[in-house]
Order: structure tokens, then C-alpha cells, then sequence
């Protein structure tokens, strides 16, 4: 009784089927004494031999039909068994039992009201376990009901975890995703920009490498909203964005920092007219497909960055920024 105590504190802890299983093998054959114990599992319409504790291999991982195996007689009974000689009783499958050391059995099921398995013993002589080895043998069978509904329960509840824990995780990435893009856009947003552009910078400087920034105005913004309602406006926001994003690379830091102001970070050696002319290129193939009444026009100014730039963030913007305000300066001047 005080084994059995052991185990029943055993199963309490367990969380998972193999670890059931391990402990009702052992605790099995221990408790009765019998040279050999079986965990069977019923799956579906067959008995499927889960585990093992003997001293000869008997049918671990088989399966049998439930109408042809004893461990199908006491699932479906509801009932224990106990047979003294097997080859005299004509449940047993003799074919199944003849290669094994087994001669006398008693089986039990585990959970009386729908049985979801049953726990065998077994012996290599002819034997009769007494009416209080069987009972202790029941005591197992019903702690082990008890210790499988704890697990199914505990699988639902991780897997729930696991499900809240996902959706959590999906949730922080949708606001963080929300914190770092523009809503009109999709691009990047300012906060974005600074923080990816910041890691850009510092990823160019540390391994030797050269790098660009484009800052972009989007030209006749006002006059777009006024002539034709701001939907007109913000359908030439999110097309100079795409188009923005069509043209530069995907890992190129590409933001819209307000208003009708964008701003591009990359690494690379391009000169600032090969990366002005990639875009305004693409905004003449736009406006050539477009056929929209408000024709899309960007003023650029494009600085570049290398090892002996010392120059931060803010400042290569600043300069950006100065450089495309001289391109809108020159074109209002003419």
C-alpha cells in the first residue's frame, strides 16, 4: 500500500501519456508481483499494446481487434478478468500467445463506465492472483482514468497557452508593425525610418561601406487637393509611395515622413544622380500609364555617406532636405 501511494503521488505529477505509461508498466507488475505487465490503449475498433514490463518481450506497439483480444473482452465488459490457464479459455487468441512465457493473466480496465484501456499482468506458471492483488491491480487502472483525464486537460490547457501566447505574439507584432508604418502609405513612418535607417547606418560604418539618402517633396500636393478633394491627394500619396517602393531595393529604408515628404536610406556606392534618375524615371513610366489628369512630380536631393562622413542621421536629412529644396527652387525659377 505504501508503493501504491508512491505511485498514485507519481501519476499525479505526470503530464503527458509516456510518462503515464512509464510509471503503470513498472508499478504493474511490481504491485502483484507478475513477471510481466501491459499498458493497451483502445483505438477505435482495436487494442493497441502501448507498453510493456516483462520478462520477454510480449506486443509492445501491436494492435489487435477488440472483438479477438482479452483486453477487448474487459473494455468491452466493463469487468475484470482473471484467467489461470490460458490455453483452456476460449477468449484467448492462442496464436497471439503461444510464442510468449505467458500462462496465467489478469487484466483489468481502466475506467470502469467507458473504458479507455486496460492494464494486464501476466505470468510464466500457472497462477491465481488473489482477490486482493486484483483489487490493488483496479486501484491502479482507476488512478491511472483519473492521471489520463488530468493530462488531456492539461494538454488542452497548454495547447490553449500556447494558442493565447501566438495570438499575443501576432497582436504585438500588428502594433508594432502599426508604431513603425505609415497608415495612408504602408511605408515606413518617421519613428520607422529613424530607428531602421539608424541600424542601416551603423551596420554600412562597421563593415566599410558606402551609403545614400534621398529625400523627396512631392510637387503639386496642394493643388491636387484643392482642384479635385483630398481623395485625389492621397491617391498621389500612395502612388508616389509604390513607386518609391518599386524602384528602390527591398532592403533600402524607404519612409514617408509627413505630409508630402518621403525619404529613402540605402548602402551601396551609387552616385546621387544614378539614384535620382532610377526614380524619376519610374515616375515617368507612371505618369505615361497613368493617364490621370494631375500628372505625379517629385523634387529630390540626394547626399551620399562614406567611412569619412561622420555626419548623423539628422544631419544627412538636413542636407538631403536643403539639396531638394535647391531642385524646387530651380525648376519654380523657370
Amino acid at each position: 500500500m505504501e508503493y501504491l501511494l508512491e505511485v498514485v503521488q507519481d501519476l499525479s505529477l505526470a503530464h503527458d501519456l509516456e510518462r503515464v505509461m512509464e510509471i503503470v508498466r513498472h508499478a504493474a507488475r511490481a504491485l502483484t508481483g507478475a513477471d510481466g505487465a501491459t499498458f493497451v490503449l483502445r483505438d477505435g475498433d482495436n487494442c493497441y499494446y502501448a507498453e510493456e514490463d516483462a520478462i520477454q518481450p510480449l506486443w509492445k506497439g501491436s494492435r489487435f481487434p477488440i472483438r479477438t483480444c482479452i483486453s477487448g473482452w474487459v473494455m468491452t465488459n466493463r469487468a475484470p478478468v482473471v484467467i489461470e490457464d490460458i490455453f483452456t479459455d476460449p477468449r484467448i487468441p492462442l496464436d497471439a500467445y503461444r510464442p510468449t512465457f505467458v500462462r496465467s493473466l489478469a487484466m483489468v480496465p481502466i475506467r470502469s463506465l467507458d473504458p479507455v484501456g486496460a492494464i494486464g499482468n501476466y505470468w510464466a506458471r500457472h497462477y491465481r492472483p488473489t482477490a486482493e492483488q486484483v483489487k490493488i491491480l483496479q486501484a491502479l487502472a482507476n488512478t491511472t482514468a483519473v492521471a489520463l483525464e488530468s493530462v488531456q486537460l492539461y494538454g488542452k490547457l497548454e495547447s490553449r497557452v500556447k494558442e493565447r501566447t501566438a495570438e499575443l505574439e501576432m497582436a504585438n507584432e500588428k502594433i508594432q508593425r502599426l508604431s513603425l508604418t505609415d497608415d495612408l502609405t504602408g511605408l515606413y513612418n518617421r519613428r520607422g525610418f529613424t530607428l531602421l535607417a539608424s541600424q542601416e547606418m551603423r551596420a554600412m560604418r562597421r563593415n566599410g561601406l558606402t551609403g545614400w539618402l534621398l529625400f523627396a517633396d512631392l510637387d503639386g500636393l496642394k493643388r491636387a487637393n484643392d482642384r479635385f478633394g483630398h481623395e485625389r491627394g492621397d491617391q498621389l500619396l500612395r502612388a508616389a509611395a509604390r513607386t518609391m517602393r518599386e524602384t528602390f531595393r527591398e532592403e533600402d529604408v524607404v519612409a514617408r515622413l509627413g505630409g508630402d515628404e518621403y525619404v529613402v536610406f540605402g548602402i551601396g556606392d551609387e552616385a546621387p544622380t544614378g539614384v535620382d534618375s532610377r526614380l524619376q524615371s519610374a515616375i515617368d513610366i507612371y505618369n505615361m500609364d497613368s493617364g490621370g489628369e494631375e500628372k505625379l512630380s517629385v523634387s529630390t536631393g540626394v547626399v551620399r555617406c562614406d567611412l569619412a562622413c561622420n555626419a548623423t542621421l539628422e544631419n544627412l536629412m538636413a542636407r538631403a532636405d536643403e539639396a531638394m529644396y535647391e531642385v524646387k527652387r530651380r525648376r519654380t525659377a523657370r
